[in-house]
């Protein structure tokens, strides 16, 4: 994903770990957004597909795991009662995910090679989308394929509203959850440099998109795809990570204060892609995401602010790529 944000990130790694200054850490409302921002990045990059040892090294080494805990620390810390008894509980169930996720790791992973995690991968996603547990929004809840254009188009409009765009390095398409899991990422991060440097109107912008991006988008499918990838697991790694999101997505829902109104497994309808003339998009991890550039096309991306303050976020500074 790029950005014309002041945002920088150059492997996510470096990005799990953000710094802080003194002034960040004697700001509540700037470490939630910092935390979140962190975890939010944590999940979306263990659902991509390992091309590289980079993640694996990351989770071996145990710094996956400390900057989770490190994340919830600083959201417990910092919650001041935002989202009541409710995100607390949440909090304190997160920390006991992301213990599973310790003892997996050393029971199970230490010793793998990349090839063990990429067959991992495999084994829980295939190498082609998979009806058993398919990490696409617009998959879920959409019988048809204008609903799904739909769906993507409002998906795009949130992404080009903030400037960020799907980075050609990752081979997915917009509605992949950990695509919708990084622009949380970067919404998040956004709100802490917007606390930091910009208004109060700026502020809310960003708040309101993180609202609207769960209440719409990933508070309505993420619960579902979670009970179905742990069916699909059943153990591992994967599990565990299906584990973390719902428990965050059920923080996130009281934090916010918004109520999705997520699919059940009777409203599981997965659409086919197949256009009136009967030309058939299929999407897997090694089709470069030529099917998003003609759905782009197809549909625009303009569904979340209006002119007057699309204008506003689109302010020059550094390009992020993610």
């Amino acid at each position: 994903m790029t950005s014309k944000q002041p945002v920088q990130t150059n492997s996510p790694a470096v990005a799990a770990v953000i710094p802080t200054s003194p002034a960040i850490k004697d700001s509540p409302a700037v470490e939630r957004a910092l935390s979140r921002s962190k975890l939010y990045l944590l999940v979306s990059w263990s659902l991509l597909y390992p091309e590289d040892d980079e993640f694996l090294d990351y989770v071996q080494c145990g710094e996956f795991v400390e900057d989770g805990r490190a994340a919830i620390d600083g959201l417990d810390t910092a919650l001041d009662g935002i989202g009541g008894e409710r995100a607390k509980q949440k909090l304190v169930l997160l920390r006991k995910q992301f213990d599973q996720i310790e003892k997996v790791v050393a029971s199970e992973c230490v010793n793998w090679q990349l090839s063990d995690l990429q067959a991992e991968h495999r084994r829980v996603f295939s190498n082609v989308i998979t009806l058993d547990c398919p990490p696409y929004e617009t998959l879920f809840g959409n019988d048809h394929v204008f609903a799904q254009s739909q769906v993507m188009g409002d998906i795009a409009g949130f992404y080009r509203a903030f400037g960020v765009e799907l980075s050609k390095d990752i081979h997915e398409r917009l509605d992949h959850l950990s695509v919708e899991f990084e622009f949380m990422h970067f919404l998040a991060y956004n709100e802490s440099y917007s606390r930091c440097h910009d208004g109060a109107d700026k502020t809310q912008i960003v708040l309101d998109a993180q609202k609207k991006f769960v209440k719409n988008h990933i508070g309505r499918w993420v619960p579902l795809f979670c009970r179905m990838l742990v069916k699909k697991a059943a153990s591992g790694l994967y599990k565990h990570v299906a584990d973390v999101m719902a428990e965050w997505m059920d923080f996130e829902a009281a934090f916010l204060g918004v109520i999705p109104q997520p699919y059940s497994e009777t409203d599981y309808r997965p659409a086919t892609f197949n256009s009136p003339e009967g030309q058939t998009y299929e999407c897997c991890a090694q089709d470069q995401g030529n099917e998003l550039s003609l759905l782009l096309n197809e549909v625009g991306a303009e569904s979340f602010l209006d002119k007057k303050d699309q204008g506003k976020d689109k302010e020059e500074g550094p390009i992020e790529t993610a």
